[in-house]
């Protein structure tokens, strides 16, 4: 019988994994995306982040009802209707570049939306569940960064693709990439395939009738976790935010910060050095991985602030005309070294530090939550919408700035960066343990 339950949690552990990796390569679509709309109805740059926009405001609209959901249907119920709604949220994304007319736009942004249904359902099932097969506390945080590392996998994998696929920004079409569209209709019609035939281990009915009982507690009393669930809203604006504008800045063709000539091609290189940012938060949680089990959540949280807040000011504040080389995709037959701003070095090595965050303030926010960890995980997904929020914002700073002022809107990052600092000193901390959680 115990062998069973552990071969059940291994194919759970899995299975989970799996559909964290779908979170990110839906989710990353959305920015190439909107810079080919941006450039092709000739829109300002906080209109191009709309797809992003929609894609994360819809965890505002779905983050309590998914917590919900969660406990009422299970986590298994719960994965098949995120599942079944990222292929509908897919497809209308793909629909709308079939379309020539400027109905393209919002018929994808519709989908965006749709899609954002899913990734916070996804993310509401995949979290909890990852937490508690670790066994909460650092192995739990663990098995958190090792799902967050296919989720950069994926992520990264997703950017270096749209950035080869496309041609010139100001040419660029939805149908361009076409072909990762399709990939991700197919990964949603298999993994709903697996998870239906999966046997995913649920709470006994017991637990789930304890849960269900009315409290004059739930997860918003305890301090620990509301900090948290605003640390969330910020990490993720500043994950989502760091190479969504960095990837606009390289690509620009009025600046030219690249200084390009002969045949290599911005949009390569650029989705290149933002796919960097994403490849770096792989390696970092796979560091995350080996050292979560000896390190706890709270100092690796705090050491990752510190870090991304020294280099994103330094950032800031370097000359955008001192370059260094960086691997990149030159074109789509041709990889080698070129030349880019210090500045967005240092922005992609914030990728290091971003990669352990979400694991580490999940961690501690749901930290002796107990019976009110579902509801708790629904709310986390509410504010997931900073990542639609603070890039929004950074990219309205551009524009007021006259197209020019890419570096100054990270800024919003610096501040967020001190909050999750905060957060990982100071208000990670459960002052709330007379409430009872059993």
């Amino acid at each position: 019988m115990v062998q069973q339950e552990k071969k059940g949690n291994i194919v759970a552990i899995i299975v989970m994994i799996f559909l964290f990796g779908m979170i990110s390569f839906v989710t990353n679509l959305a920015s190439p995306m909107g810079d080919i709309l941006k450039n092709k109805f000739e829109v300002a740059n906080w209109v191009g982040t709309l797809g992003v926009f929609c894609n994360f405001i819809a965890y505002a609209v779905m983050g309590y009802p998914a917590g919900n959901m969660l406990q009422k249907l299970g986590y298994k119920k719960t994965a098949l209707i995120a599942i079944a709604l990222g292929f509908i949220g897919v497809g209308i994304q793909t629909i709308s570049g079939t379309i020539g007319t400027n109905a393209a736009m919002y018929v994808y942004l519709l989908g965006a939306f749709v899609a954002g249904f899913s990734m916070c359902l996804l993310n509401t099932v995949v979290n909890p569940m990852l937490n508690s097969l670790g066994g909460g506390g650092n192995s739990g945080n663990r098995l958190l960064q090792l799902g967050g590392s296919f989720n950069s996998f994926c992520g990264t994998l997703v950017i270096i693709l749209t950035g080869l696929l496309i041609p010139a920004i100001t040419e660029a079409n939805i149908s361009d990439v076409f072909p990762l569209m399709y990939a991700a209709l197919s990964i949603f019609a298999f993994a709903f395939v697996v998870i239906l035939v999966s046997s995913i281990p649920e709470k006994s009915e017991e637990k789930k009738q304890a849960a269900a009982v009315s409290s004059k507690y739930s997860a918003l009393s305890f301090r620990h976790f509301v900090l948290g669930a605003v640390g969330i809203f910020v990490y993720v604006g500043v994950e989502v935010g760091v190479p969504n504008v960095l990837n606009k800045w390289l690509q620009n063709p009025d600046l030219n910060v690249l200084k390009l000539s002969g045949g290599a091609s911005a949009e390569a290189i650029a989705g290149s050095v933002a796919a960097t940012y994403w490849f770096l938060m792989l390696i970092g949680r796979l560091l995350g991985v080996a050292i979560a089990s000896k390190v706890s959540a709270k100092m690796m949280l705090g050491v990752a602030s510190i870090v991304a807040l020294s280099l994103t000011l330094i950032a800031i504040f370097s000359p955008t005309d001192s370059l260094v080389n960086l691997p990149v995709f030159k074109s789509a037959n041709g990889f080698g070294l070129e030349q880019v701003p210090i500045s967005a070095a240092l922005l992609v090595l914030v990728g290091l530090c971003t990669s352990v965050m979400w694991g580490g303030i999940f961690n501690l926010a749901v930290q002796d939550l107990g019976r009110y960890t579902e509801k708790a995980s629904g709310i986390f997904m509410v504010l997931v919408c900073g990542g639609g929020i603070l890039p929004l914002l950074q990219n309205g700073i551009v524009d007021l700035t006259g197209g020019v002022g890419y570096l100054t809107s990270y800024w919003i990052v610096v501040v967020g960066l001190i909050y999750l600092l905060y957060y990982a000193l100071i208000g990670s901390k459960n002052v709330n343990k007379d409430i009872p959680v059993d």
